[in-house]
């Protein structure tokens, strides 16, 4: 039982159900048909995202990463809401393109391939492979596929490599020079692990899960500003330069929800659960926009202006982090704060997100709710943030739904 069992005077069964009906029927009705409809990609296999407003493709270019990312939650949808046999071939069907096109020889992913499958760009970083582990991983669960769970386990090892052995990933910045470090890393590498623990009791998940809650507790966040640091020195020095000033609210407050998660999964366990709670509670002071409302894109720890043009936009998906953080927070507290952040995050980006006409959502907001460019999707907007944010959303208000009638009897 959580705290949340208890009455609400926001979250009142009333409102439960009504924020149910919207979540659920957003995901199945609205955003996985408009993806099966104008994504996949039934002549080449995996999935195309570049689209105009109405679905219509505009490029048929295809970032790996999307491919792994629709993957899981098509293969995650079979697991958790019901077995449909189309999700789980079209998850098949990101799988089979990214194992034939998207390793190169040195048993690194590309991160951009044409339609076909062909190399286009590769980048530094390892994202496009923690989407594959997470895409093979649901897989993997959903058909019972062993071959599928050991590869992921695999690749997850290959990361680990990358990351602990020195010179094996190419530096953003000259490290003699200005030595940093990103909150992604340990990000990414923390909800990985967490897909995976799914289908393996490797030892590697929870030791990872636990290093990668630790350096962000120990080098990323900062009791004397409130608020996690993008970019950090390698153990945790403040960089006072733009990027070591800079803050991404969405993106502390999608780790925030990854770390409650875990507290959840270790039975409130008390330090993680404080942990995601700071977390959380410093960005979204820092985040909301006290003027317009929403998550804003970045802030400078400093308050000073910050390089990016984009600085002060609405970008889509840290509004769909901050709706799962909030009410994730608030049914692990029942804390009425939680609550009452969820209710205006939730109300501000459903009045200006979701398309009333064509289905899906816009991504990309000016900073007072103006639509800046109708798209539906690119190499970086696909089927992920929105569906996962429905899934997620749904599952929380269904579990604070049973715990009160639970707590009834």
């Amino acid at each position: 039982m959580t705290k949340a069992d208890s009455p609400s005077k926001i979250l009142t069964p009333a409102r439960v159900d009504e924020l149910i009906a919207v979540y659920r029927d957003g995901l199945l009705d609205d955003v996985i048909p408009f993806w099966i409809k104008h994504a996949v990609d039934r002549e080449y296999g995996g999935y195309m995202f570049c689209a105009d407003r109405d679905g219509t493709i505009i490029d048929t270019d295809k970032a790996v990463w999307q491919q792994g990312r629709f993957a899981w939650m098509l293969a995650t949808m079979y697991t958790t809401v019901s077995p449909n046999q189309e999700w789980l071939t079209l998850a098949k069907s990101g799988i089979d393109f990214l194992r034939k096109y998207g390793f190169d020889t040195d048993g690194r992913m590309f991160f951009h391939l044409t339609r076909e499958g062909r190399p286009v760009r590769k980048r530094r970083y390892f994202f496009s492979e923690t989407f594959m582990i997470a895409g093979l991983a649901a897989y993997a669960r959903a058909a019972g596929d062993k071959q599928a769970r050991d590869e992921a386990v695999a690749l997850y090892k290959r990361i680990t490599s990358y990351i602990t052995t020195p010179g094996a990933m190419a530096p953003k910045f000259n490290q003699e020079v200005r030595p940093m470090k990103g909150l992604a890393f340990p990000m990414i590498m923390l909800v990985t692990a967490q897909i995976l623990r799914e289908v393996t009791d490797d030892p590697i998940c929870n030791n990872w899960i636990d290093r990668c809650i630790d350096e962000i507790e120990r080098d990323f966040m900062k009791p004397e500003f409130n608020a996690v640091l993008e970019t950090v020195g390698p153990n945790g020095e403040f960089i006072d330069h733009f990027d070591g000033r800079m803050l991404n609210p969405g993106h502390a407050i999608e780790a925030a929800w990854f770390i409650l998660a875990e507290a959840q999964h270790r039975h409130m366990d008390s330090r993680l659960l404080k942990i995601g709670k700071t977390i959380l509670d410093w960005e979204w002071e820092l985040g909301w926009d006290k003027e317009y409302g929403g998550i804003i894109y970045f802030r400078d720890v400093k308050g000073l202006p910050v390089q990016e043009y984009w600085q002060d936009m609405k970008f889509w998906w840290p509004q769909n982090e901050a709706i799962i953080a909030t009410l994730l927070a608030y049914q692990l507290t029942g804390d009425e704060k939680y609550a009452r952040w969820h209710q205006m995050i939730h109300d501000w980006t459903y009045a200006r997100f979701p398309d009333p006409e064509y289905g899906e959502w816009f991504g990309y907001l000016h900073r007072d709710g103006r639509i800046s460019v109708p798209l539906k999707g690119n190499l970086w907007k696909g089927a992920f943030h929105i569906p996962r944010m429905q899934w997620k959303a749904w599952l929380i208000l269904e579990e604070i739904k049973a715990g009160r009638k639970a707590n009834k009897g």
